[in-house]
């Protein structure tokens, strides 16, 4: 007998929390050496969601949310090696499965993150022993309180500091410091591009380029058809925005995709990098150049390692395309795992 599927309510909960999911999910499927989440796929499988134009539109992120977790996952099976009954904090948890891929049978599990998402990741994945929810933000400073620190502190914060100002992610590492002395926290930090996106295209032939522009379009027109109205509106006015001659006439796909057929190969190629810098730039509040600078917020801050996202990650299990993709983010400096001691 076929289990029915769960609706999840994402009224208030944005579509990224379900993007890293499907993406451990689909890489464990096709790359299994490098990331085995089955947790993921069990999960994936339970909801009500058509995940089908996230395979367009996603593409690179499948392999980053991927490597980001295998990161992650060898940070925390080296710290508990040398401390097996520590607890291990997940800062913006979201739907993430990591305690099922690490777990020793000795640690101490916490997942933190909103009580929205808290309440979503309740419905899919319930509290098992030695794991429990903190349903409040990282900046609420009470959760360092509901923490066994007498083994050993470890977090990690996937995806999570680059939503918040400098100011708020200050603050937020001296509360660590307060809190959990000599505990070590690992995250990863993109870069806000600063015109990295427009460099890293004209490294393609420009018949490549051209094929990536058209795999663009059709990948926005997948989001399109399901998106809320919100964010079609937030869309439509960057693309208003844009310094193309033409403009569109209004906020239908239909309008759209005629501003699109109007733009001459040299118009559109302006566009896709002007928008694809511009949300970039829009999503990512804070992001350090070099893990250094955080210590100079608090002498208590110490770095242990900071490396390239795709380092030690094999090349063989993607296609030239990403692979260039890949050895141009750790050239650049596209994204970074940054591992301190507070």
């Amino acid at each position: 007998m076929q289990q029915e599927k769960i609706k999840i309510d994402l009224s208030g909960v944005s579509e990224t929390l379900l993007i890293p999911l499907w993406a451990r999910a689909k890489f464990s499927e096709d790359h299994s050496p490098l990331l085995n989440d089955s947790k993921a796929i069990e999960i994936v499988k339970k909801i009500d969601y058509d995940f089908s134009t996230h395979v367009k539109a996603f593409q690179f992120d499948i392999l980053r949310e991927a490597v980001r977790a295998k990161q992650f996952d060898d940070k925390i099976k080296a710290y508990i090696t040398d401390h097996p009954r520590a607890s291990i904090v997940n800062i913006g948890a979201g739907l993430d499965s990591a305690f099922y891929r690490v777990d020793n049978g000795l640690i101490q599990w916490y997942d933190l993150d909103l009580p929205v998402v808290i309440n979503v990741r309740r419905q899919l994945l319930p509290e098992p022993d030695r794991v429990t929810y903190i349903a409040k933000s990282l900046l609420d400073p009470s959760w360092c309180k509901d923490i066994n620190a007498e083994d050993g502190v470890f977090m990690i914060a996937g995806g999570a500091l680059g939503w918040f100002d400098k100011s708020e992610v200050e603050r937020f590492f001296s509360m660590l410091a307060d809190n959990f002395p000599d505990g070590e926290i690992v995250f990863d930090a993109m870069s806000r591009l600063d015109g990295r996106f427009r460099t890293w295209m004209d490294n393609f032939p420009p018949e490549q380029q051209d094929t990536m522009r058209t795999a663009w379009m059709d990948a926005l027109k997948g989001w399109w058809e399901k998106a809320p109205q919100n964010q079609k509106d937030t869309v439509s006015d960057m693309i208003a925005a844009l310094k193309t001659p033409i403009k569109p006439k209004g906020k239908e796909w239909a309008d759209i995709e005629a501003w699109w057929n109007w733009l001459n190969d040299k118009e559109r190629q302006g566009a896709v990098r002007d928008l694809m810098e511009s949300t970039h730039k829009g999503f990512i509040k804070w992001a350090p150049e070099d893990a250094n600078e955080i210590t100079k917020w608090d002498n208590r801050v110490a770095v242990i390692d900071q490396f390239p996202l795709y380092r030690d990650i094999p090349r063989d299990l993607v296609n030239a395309e990403t692979r260039r993709a890949m050895d141009y983010s750790d050239e650049s400096g596209g994204s970074n795992i940054i591992h301190l001691r507070v």
